[in-house]
Formats: structure tokens, C-alpha cells, sequence
């Protein structure tokens, strides 16, 4: 296929994504998901919204200078102060793109910006001119393009392809479009517009509906050829496009839609588990290509015929997206190296020795309590070595918990606080309500609990139990993680690891919280 057959994967888990309450990442985090993008092969990554915190720009300028072979994007408004810092966070990456967005739908003009139609005209040409003396690859946005009026749409894109804008995306922002509508207006404004064919047309969809990949796919048909998508459907709301089904199903579905993308597939699986483990949103079972029973067939006919001939209920092979690519087992006996290999193979890569090598100690303790160690397991223990290495001033010692029919269940811990040791005690209504309240009854954060999630990270008895906790404190909120065969120590690994977050000031406020 020539490149004009090839689709653009515009990856925001890192921007939109991060949009999903509670979903905020640490710096490092963004790095570790930036690198497993860029291993993907994904083209563009956008990496932030650079003004919106002194963190989001740090994240955004570390990204943009450790990436090398996808375009690192920052994202900003029709504004000259936004527009400098994207320009100054990309200033040493080797590829990257500023994209600016204006509101075109009446309301949004009415009632948001306050602006006249011409007046939004006028500042989208200014924003895509500053952007373009500041980088040569420029994107522009027609923020709730789906409600806007198809006659100042093309006055609006006309003008931004004059001046200079490389990519014109068209987004569905709060996920109001219909497949065959949506479709409609990408088309009619390629043919409309004069110089329409001097820009890129993309599309960024978002799932109220339900239907962010019907109408992604739709647009390919209608002549778009950039998808901009996050992993697992991350985002906003009810979320966006998701990034494995837009690409299984144009790999799939090639015959219809006669596009490809330059995605390495069989990374996309252990893509969607690191992001699912760093920002603490479980991925559902039946979640299309990454669920766990994407590939799984209960009935008995289904049974019985891929088993004389898989196509008969199976469209793609589980290995296209990276289930069961390796048959290595790893257990208590396997070594550094064996284990150094997997880590590869999974696209993980930790940023020094002792982050292996805190990970390699966690890994020999986990193979001590499960004969089989599997890639979830890996995934799930490298993030906490990394929590717990990084973040040391509360750490637990020992606990010990009791819990009886008829009596209240109590928590004794010992806590490591800035390297001194305290015992603590609490009762509660269950182990680990009697945990948590041992430790705030020493740390004292004065945090609120917003969310409790406990996932088996495999099945078996054996299995870990992957814990999250989500503090908040004055505004801002802070994900902390932890895993173990013990649900309780999980439990209490996680909010110490929220604690040490929270502390060290990593915990933030929705990205556009300061935009306001």
C-alpha cells in the first residue's frame, strides 16, 4: 500500500487520558508508558499540555528529549503564552508537534469563548502562525467540530491550512456523532475546502455514546487519515477511541477499509497492562482485544470448531496482539538473565540497575509463594519495586493482622517513617479498614479515601491481588499501587505508596484544572 493507504496513530493517553479522574501519572510513569508508545511504534504521542503545571511541562520536555522515533506533541490553546511553552517543551525533540485548538460550535463560541465567529477565525490564524514560527509540524483542532456549522467549518479549516497548519483534526468532543453523520462531514469539508489537500485530516472521538471507534472508523472510510485514540480507551468522561480496537480493526478488516498503520501489534497487550496498572483502571474481561476473555470460548460449539478450525470463531489470532507469544515459564529457579530477557520482551525497561535489581528481589519472593510467575505478575511487581524504590519515607516494616467471626478485626504494623520506627494499632470493620486506620493513625495526612480497587492479576488461588488506592488531599489526587498474594499487605503497600506520593508532592489537580 502506498502512504497515502497509511493511517496516522495519534496516541493522548499520556494528555486525554490522563483527563480520566484519577488517572494522573508521575513523571516517571509518563516515561515508562512514552517508551512502550514509542516500542508500539505508535507516530505521534502527545505527551501533555505543557502550561498547565510546572509537572506537565517537565513531563512533556523529558518525553520530547528522550524519544526518538515517534513525534512527541504537546498540546495549547489558541494562545501566545501556551503556544511558547509547547514550543519551548519540544525544543530538543527530534520529531515534535504543536497542536493548538479553538472552539467552532455555536455554543461553545456562545457560551465558553464569548467570541464572534470572525473573532475565532482571527485567533486560530494567529495561534497557527506563532505555532508555525515555532515548529514546522503544526496541528489544529476544531474543538466540537461534530455541533459546529458546516459552512464556517470550512471557513475556519480553509484559513487554518493557509496558515500553516500540517493536520486539521475534526473532533467529536463530547461524543454527540453517528457513525454515518460523522462520516458525512469529513467528507464534505475535503471536498469543499480549496486547499484541503495540503493538510492531513484527523479525528479524535470520544465514547458517550459508545461509539468513538464506529465513527473513527467511519471517518477512514469518508478520507481521514489520522486516528487519534488512547490505550484501553483511556479518557475523559466515558473515555476515547481506543487505540488496540482502531488498529486491530483496520489490520483485520483490511478488504473493507484499505488502510494499514505502522503498529507493532503484538506489543499492544503488554502496552494496555502497563497502563492499566500504572493508572489504576482494570481493564474488563470482555473488553474487546486486551480483555481477559478476548480469546477465551465457553460454549461448547464454539469449542468444538476452533478446534477443528480456529477462523471458524476466532477473526485474528491471539498472538497478533501479544497473548501467549512466549512459552517461557518463570519460577524460583529461573535467574537475573532469564528474567532481564522477559523484562525485554515485554517492552519494560527500567530506568537503572537498582530498579532491576529492587524488581529482580521482588520477583524471587513472588516466586517463592507461586510456582509459576506469569507476565501479569511481572508487569505488576516491576511498578511496585519502582513505587517502593522511589519513594521511601513511609515503608512497612512488618504487620500483623487478626480477624475473627464475632470479634473486631485489629492491625498491628511497624512503620519505617524517614527511617524511624513506630508501632501502631487500630481496629475497624474489616482487615484492611483496621490497616489503613493503624496508618493514618501516624502519618495523619488528613487524605480522603476516594477509591478502594482490588483485581486478581491472574487466576488461581495463588494469585496476586493488584491493590489501588486513590487519595485525595485539598483538590488533588494521588494513585498509589501495590501487589502481593496477600490482599491485606497489598492493601497496605498501596496507601503507603498514595502517602509517599502524596508527600513528595507528585499527587496533581485535573490537568486543566489551572485552565479554567
Amino acid at each position: 500500500m502506498s502512504n497515502n493507504d497509511r493511517v496516522i496513530i495519534f496516541d493522548t493517553t499520556l494528555r486525554d487520558g490522563e483527563q480520566s479522574p484519577g488517572a494522573s501519572m508521575t513523571k516517571e510513569e509518563k516515561i515508562r508508558i512514552a517508551k512502550a508508545l514509542e516500542r508500539l511504534r505508535v507516530d505521534v504521542i502527545e505527551a501533555g499540555f505543557a502550561i498547565a503545571s510546572p509537572g506537565d511541562f517537565d513531563s512533556v520536555k523529558t518525553i520530547a528529549e528522550t524519544i526518538k522515533d515517534s513525534t512527541v506533541c504537546s498540546l495549547a490553546r489558541a494562545i501566545d503564552a501556551d503556544i511558547e511553552r509547547a514550543g519551548e517543551a519540544l525544543a530538543k525533540a527530534n520529531s515534535g508537534r504543536i497542536h493548538t485548538f479553538i472552539a467552532t460550535s455555536p455554543i461553545h463560541m456562545q457560551y465558553k469563548l464569548r467570541m464572534q465567529p470572525e473573532q475565532v477565525i482571527e485567533q486560530a490564524v494567529r495561534a497557527i502562525s506563532k505555532a508555525r514560527s515555532l515548529c514546522a509540524d503544526v496541528e489544529f483542532s476544531c474543538e466540537d467540530a461534530s455541533r459546529s456549522e458546516i459552512d464556517f467549518l470550512c471557513r475556519v479549516v480553509e484559513a487554518a491550512i493557509d496558515a500553516g497548519a500540517t493536520t486539521i483534526n475534526l473532533p467529536d468532543t463530547v461524543g454527540y456523532a453517528i457513525p454515518e453523520h460523522y462520516a458525512a462531514l469529513v467528507r464534505e469539508l475535503r471536498n469543499r475546502v480549496p486547499n484541503a489537500d495540503k493538510a492531513i485530516f484527523s479525528v479524535h472521538c470520544h465514547n458517550d455514546l459508545g461509539l468513538a471507534v464506529a465513527n473513527s472508523l467511519a471517518a477512514i472510510d469518508a478520507g481521514a487519515r489520522q486516528i487519534e485514540c488512547t490505550i484501553n480507551g483511556l479518557g475523559e468522561r466515558a473515555g476515547n477511541a481506543a487505540l488496540e480496537e482502531i488498529v486491530m480493526a483496520i489490520k483485520t478488516r483490511q478488504d473493507v477499509l484499505g488502510v494499514h498503520t505502522r503498529i507493532d501489534t503484538p506489543h499492544i497487550l503488554s502496552t494496555s497492562r502497563m497502563v492499566s496498572g500504572i493508572t489504576g483502571f482494570p481493564v474488563q474481561p470482555n473488553k474487546a482485544i486486551v480483555g481477559a476473555n478476548a480469546f477465551a470460548h465457553e460454549s461448547g460449539i464454539h469449542q468444538d470448531g476452533v478446534l477443528k478450525h480456529r477462523e471458524t470463531y476466532e477473526i485474528m489470532t491471539a498472538q497478533d496482539v501479544g497473548w501467549n507469544t512466549n512459552k517461557m515459564v518463570l519460577g524460583k529457579h529461573s535467574g537475573r538473565n532469564a528474567f532481564r530477557s522477559r523484562l525485554d520482551e515485554l517492552g519494560i525497561v527500567l530506568p537503572s540497575e537498582s530498579d532491576l535489581n529492587a524488581a529482580f528481589a521482588r520477583f524471587k519472593d513472588l516466586a517463592d509463594k507461586k510456582h509459576e510467575v506469569f507476565d501479569e505478575d511481572i508487569q505488576a511487581l516491576v511498578s511496585d519495586a519502582i513505587s517502593e524504590e522511589a519513594t521511601e519515607y513511609y515503608k512497612l516494616v512488618s504487620m500483623e493482622v487478626a480477624s475473627k467471626t464475632g470479634e473486631v478485626p485489629v492491625a498491628h504494623l511497624v512503620l519505617s517513617i524517614d527511617g524511624q520506627e513506630h508501632h501502631v494499632e487500630s481496629d475497624g470493620s474489616g482487615p484492611v479498614d483496621a490497616t489503613f486506620k493503624a496508618i493514618e493513625s501516624v502519618a495523619q495526612s488528613g487524605a480522603t479515601l476516594q477509591l478502594f480497587s482490588v483485581n486478581a492479576i491472574t487466576q488461581g488461588t495463588d494469585s496476586q491481588g493488584e491493590v489501588t488506592v486513590r487519595l485525595e488531599l485539598g483538590g488533588r489526587v494521588i494513585n498509589g499501587n501495590g501487589a502481593d498474594t496477600d490482599i491485606v499487605m497489598a492493601s497496605a503497600r498501596a496507601y503507603l505508596n498514595a502517602l509517599n506520593l502524596l508527600r513528595e508532592g507528585q499527587a496533581k489537580a485535573h490537568p486543566q484544572a489551572a485552565l479554567v
